[in-house]
């Protein structure tokens, strides 16, 4: 891929973003989404970005599989499956104005659920039921599959489950990781994954393991509500900007 140099800072930039959101701070997901979707047709966005979310699936993984809670991973699964499916036939109808236009609206949209599932945090969550896994599975998969922006979804599912903060990251490790799994015959059936685009994640995999291991240091030494203003911020305007 011919980048410019600014280009490729803002891609290496995605890539350690990429690895801090899947052991650190979660809520960084949406803005490397808009950053690479900034830089590049954003249906070809969605491919190259897949590969850099399981390398550091991987590493999120291996830190924080003890913790994770199975029985959440199983119950979203299936359905985050049917959602992918369903993003796949919605993913091969579009042209690259269609999905930033797309894209551009799931960022601004999420970000701003996303911050009202933070005015909301401080209230005790009720018991959920069986459908409330069924909808946000499906929401997952499809919205991961578009644009890889089904972090903030998987935020508010978790969050609402109370799980303790290392069961919360060992839990959406698991399932990330069986979930972009399943997602990348799918990207490459799309051609959205090609020898070229692997290439450059192969240049930028470094930099994702790089902020996997910042990420992992940072959780819990960073006040967490400034950290995340400022991305979400950022998203918007970066979201915003795919709109207009």
């Amino acid at each position: 891929m011919n980048f410019q140099t600014w280009e490729w800072v803002v891609a290496v930039l995605g890539a350690l973003l990429v690895g801090v959101a899947k052991t650190g701070i979660t809520g960084l997901s949406l803005l490397f989404v808009a950053l690479f979707a900034a830089i590049m047709p954003a249906r070809l966005s969605t491919g190259v970005v897949l590969p850099l979310l399981i390398t550091g699936d991987v590493v999120a993984f291996f830190l924080y599989r003890r913790h994770a809670r199975w029985s959440h991973v199983w119950r979203l699964v299936p359905w985050a499956a049917a959602g992918v499916v369903i993003g796949a036939f919605a993913l091969g109808h579009m042209d690259d104005r269609q999905a930033r236009n797309a894209i551009g609206i799931i960022v601004v949209g999420l970000a701003a659920l996303h911050v009202i599932r933070r005015a909301r945090v401080a209230v005790p969550e009720a018991k959920h039921p069986p459908w409330y896994a069924w909808v946000m599975g499906i929401l997952a998969g499809f919205t991961s599959l578009v644009s890889n922006a089904a972090g903030p979804l998987m935020v508010i599912y978790l969050l609402a489950m109370r799980l303790p903060k290392m069961e919360y990251m060992g839990t959406g490790a698991a399932f990330f990781l069986i979930m972009n799994l399943f997602k990348f015959p799918f990207m490459v059936g799309l051609g959205l994954i090609t020898r070229d685009s692997l290439m450059f994640d192969v240049a930028l995999a470094p930099a994702v393991v790089v902020g996997a291991m910042l990420g992992r240091w940072i959780l819990g030494r960073i006040d967490q509500r400034l950290f995340e203003n400022i991305a979400l911020g950022l998203t918007l305007v970066a979201g915003a900007r795919m709109l207009l």
